[in-house]
């Protein structure tokens, strides 16, 4: 049983899994709003929200910590400069999970996450 599991697998290993958060944190970022399936959107919430909480401080730390997540300069420098000072008033709740359609190939449920 998985009462009070803390998270959910997505059907992959931690490496992958650890990849599909990077490349959506990524695209989220440089994007700020993708669709995805709804449990891989919930999924990504709690890991975007943290790297944006950690991103408010903005000093050299803050850059080694986000980068070692996300691999990816463009978007580390996106995400401290200019998306984590917009939330600076803000205490979380930074994103926002819309329900759209029903995947035609295999009918998942598709949602779209952005950036409030």
């Amino acid at each position: 049983m998985r009462h009070r599991h803390g998270y959910k697998k997505l059907g992959r290993t931690s490496a992958h899994r650890k990849a599909l958060h990077k490349n959506l944190a990524i695209a989220l970022i440089m994007n700020e709003r993708i669709e995805t399936t709804v449990a891989k959107a919930k999924s990504l919430r709690s890991f975007i929200e943290k790297l944006i909480t950690k991103s408010k401080e903005a000093d050299f730390n803050t850059h080694r910590y986000v980068f070692a997540y996300l691999q990816d300069k463009e978007a580390t420098k996106k995400l401290i400069n200019e998306i984590a000072p917009r939330y600076a008033e803000r205490n979380g709740g930074y994103t926002r999970i819309i329900r759209t359609r029903t995947r035609r190939g295999d009918a998942a449920p598709m949602a779209l996450i952005e950036l409030v």
